[in-house]
């Protein structure tokens, strides 16, 4: 992973809640949320929680008197959660996952959305998660599975290696789809000292109006655009343009869908 990979500001935040989340966050969203509500947990910590779609999904199914607790590295992107979504069963705490500001055993789950692939030593942030769980907390996260089986993401990926033959962006494949192996999560998560660890692979269809919301998403939404920016400047329309040429000759020019899948993991702490 490069520095700017973790690097959520500018215009980022609002293009990738506008456009990123419904594409392919929403459902993986609810699906985490209703495996956390099975153990009704009344504290609940949120890693890494951009701007706020896997909070929203908790706070609408989990009990009125349960407290949330979303954190992520990114103030910007907490800043965007907030202003999007008032809920005074919530609060918006900027913290890093490898250093949790928390006392241990404090809450009764963790939950991540997508954000274990960000971490530069994930055995720190996961032992960190079991720091601040209560015994028989539970460890719920996602991530995504290879960018072969997540195909707008991958014809975006190669559209822009045409475009810079000579150096292709490669954030998608990177970072956001660079950690699926189940047998290191595995190991991971037991150096930390969870048990019973459960991996689950889940597909969706991504949907949306026309290839050129998925090319803005995805170009425009990420950290992408700043790998983009640094090979030029000025290219990032370029490039969203190529992407949405690309998608429309795969998927067709009207609407559009296309598979995703991940990786749902949960985890106890014994």
């Amino acid at each position: 992973m490069v520095a700017s990979d973790k690097l959520f500001a500018g215009s980022i935040p609002e293009i990738y809640d506008r456009f990123l989340v419904p594409l392919i966050f929403e459902p993986y969203a609810r699906d985490l949320a209703r495996r956390l509500a099975h153990s009704a947990p009344r504290n609940v910590l949120e890693t890494a929680a951009g701007t706020g779609v896997l909070t929203r999904a908790m706070a609408s199914i989990l009990p009125a008197e349960a407290r949330i607790v979303a954190t992520d590295l990114n103030q910007p992107m907490l800043d965007r959660a907030a202003l999007s979504y008032g809920d005074g069963r919530i609060e918006w705490r900027q913290a890093d996952a490898l250093a949790l500001p928390f006392t241990d055993q404090s809450f009764d789950a963790v939950a991540c959305q997508f954000g274990a692939m960000f971490f530069p030593d994930k055995v720190l942030a996961y032992k960190e998660a079991r720091r601040i769980l209560r015994p028989g907390g539970r460890f719920l996260f996602n991530v995504w599975g290879p960018i072969s089986d997540n195909e707008f993401a991958d014809t975006v990926t190669d559209a822009l290696a045409v475009l810079f033959p000579q150096d292709p962006p490669r954030f998608m494949a990177r970072t956001p789809h660079g950690y699926h192996d189940v047998q290191l999560i595995r190991q991971e998560l037991d150096a930390a000292g969870f048990t019973a660890v459960s991996i689950d692979t889940v597909d969706h269809r991504s949907k949306a109006p026309s290839p050129r919301e998925p090319a803005i998403a995805y170009c425009q939404g990420t950290p992408l655009r700043n790998e983009i920016e640094a090979r030029d400047a000025s290219g990032v329309e370029a490039a969203t343009r190529q992407a949405t040429e690309a998608l429309a000759r795969r998927f067709g020019t009207g609407a559009i869908e296309g598979r995703i899948q991940a990786l749902v993991i949960t985890a106890s702490r014994g």
